[in-house]
């Protein structure tokens, strides 16, 4: 995998972690590999993706639990 790509992963693994320092680091990282605005708009939008789905997971999951204990 080469420098650019790596770091358009991380960049979207740090919106999923919500790591602001990790956003700063990796996106002036895809920049200086040569990653265009697209590309890193397109690694937050799938970090975001990312995110969404295990917050409605967390959600899920929270809710049940709290459901349970009021029966």
């Amino acid at each position: 995998m080469d420098t650019k790509t790596k770091e358009l992963v991380a960049i979207g693994a740090s919106v999923t972690a919500n790591c602001v320092p990790c956003m700063e680091y990796h996106t002036a990282r895809a920049r200086e590999a040569g990653a265009s605005d697209t590309e890193i708009a397109d690694a937050v939008a799938m970090g975001r993706k990312v995110r969404q789905g295990a917050a409605k997971v967390w959600d899920d999951g929270v809710a049940e639990l709290l459901n349970e204990g009021q029966e």
